[in-house]
């Protein structure tokens, strides 16, 4: 597949005769105005390389190139001058990153050649992140799944919350959502090294003992220390540390952050694993949520808003009586689904997907279930 490549110049004979140098080699589009180019960048596929001349009269090269640094960080950004001006090329290295010149005018061979190492810088650097991106995944995975395999509850907690997380992240206007379901998926990390009945008694509603508290109130200390160890984790690391921190200021970890102050991330977490605990020991979502308002200083008072917005959306659900083969995505269990001999195989509240129905179906076929499975259905 031919790399794309985006030429910016706002004189129209000029970008007509760099395409057609280029014609054959690249997939190609121009763009006559720097701030138009930029607000389509946020919506279109990622190019490869940009060439962006530097004397334009609504928005230089250089101001151009940044804003490109800013919105696709990975793209490689040539530029295209007819001035020799040692101080503009400093300055489009040092803020736009400019990967090499190009002088007025601009033969063919230096052209293809210039495009060619830009092309291979960008594939270099897109392929690192992707590798990156990769192993991250697979660590975080690894970590939930011995998570899950250690202390099934904590597994199932975090498949419940991560749909509160998104929602709520998502509402507050995070860009980077994938942090918050990372952060999720590992908050629980930490409960590895409590007593097997402790999260047990927490989930069904009984009073911890002093011991017990006290060690809960440690486990997202221990999953932060554990979770920095990751290339890239800090940010992560820091949502999981204050997931048991309320908005007054109370709370672990027992410093001076307050309100806004607290990472949104660990504010997130707070709300959504409270709100499943509630969701566990009282009889609908309508009294869990009362359980938060009882205690509103703990939370994010936009968060509280937003969660109750959720609570409305899932009253556009229909509850439905369905057998496993009726299944769909996107459905939301309403009730446990129990083993025929009474054992916990999944708990309420979590969103089925593709994996979860297959799970459900291996159940029903190794061990029985008991059908039909009362689930939310979108009206």
């Amino acid at each position: 597949m031919k790399a794309r490549i985006l030429l910016v110049d706002d004189e129209p004979n000029v970008l007509s005769s760099l395409k057609r140098q280029l014609r054959g080699a690249y997939e190609v589009d121009t763009e006559s105005d720097p701030a138009m180019a930029l607000v389509s960048l946020q919506s279109a596929k990622p190019y490869a390389a940009i060439v962006s001349d530097y004397r334009m009269p609504k928005m230089n090269g250089i101001e151009f190139l940044k804003g490109v640094k800013r919105i696709r960080p990975d793209t490689t950004r040539l530029m295209l001058t007819g001035y020799a001006d040692l101080e503009n090329a400093m300055r489009a290295v040092n803020d736009g990153h400019v990967f090499r010149f190009l002088t007025k005018p601009c033969d063919k061979e230096t052209l293809l050649e210039s495009l060619k190492e830009a092309v291979k810088q960008y594939e270099l650097v897109t392929g690192k992140r992707i590798l990156l991106e990769r192993t991250l995944k697979g660590s975080v995975e690894l970590l939930s799944e011995i998570t899950a395999l250690v202390n099934p509850e904590a597994g199932a907690r975090i498949n419940r919350a991560r749909r509160y997380v998104k929602y709520l992240a998502k509402k507050k206007g995070a860009n980077d959502l994938w942090r918050y379901d990372i952060a999720t998926m590992l908050s629980q990390l930490g409960t590895l090294i409590l007593p097997p009945d402790t999260l047990d008694d927490l989930l069904s509603g009984k009073e911890l003992t002093a011991e017990q508290e006290q060690m809960f109130e440690m486990h997202p200390v221990i999953a932060k220390s554990l979770v920095a160890k990751l290339p890239r984790m800090e940010a992560i690391a820091e949502m999981i540390a204050y997931q048991l921190k309320g908005f007054d200021g109370s709370g672990t970890p027992r410093d001076a952050l307050k309100g806004e102050r607290i990472p949104l991330g660990g504010r997130v977490l707070r709300i959504a694993l409270d709100y499943d605990l509630y969701l566990n020991v009282e009889e609908n979502a309508s009294a869990a949520f009362r359980r938060l308002e009882d205690q509103a200083e703990l939370y994010d008072p936009e968060l509280l808003y937003y969660l109750e917005g959720l609570l409305g959306v899932e009253a556009h659900y229909e509850v439905k009586k369905l057998y496993k083969g009726d299944l769909h995505p996107g459905m939301i269990l309403y009730d446990d689904i129990l083993s025929n001999q009474g054992a916990l195989l999944l708990r309420k509240s979590l969103e089925l997907d593709k994996d979860k129905i297959d799970r459900i179906i291996m159940f029903a076929e190794k061990v029985g279930i008991r059908e039909p499975i009362d689930v939310l259905v979108p009206n």
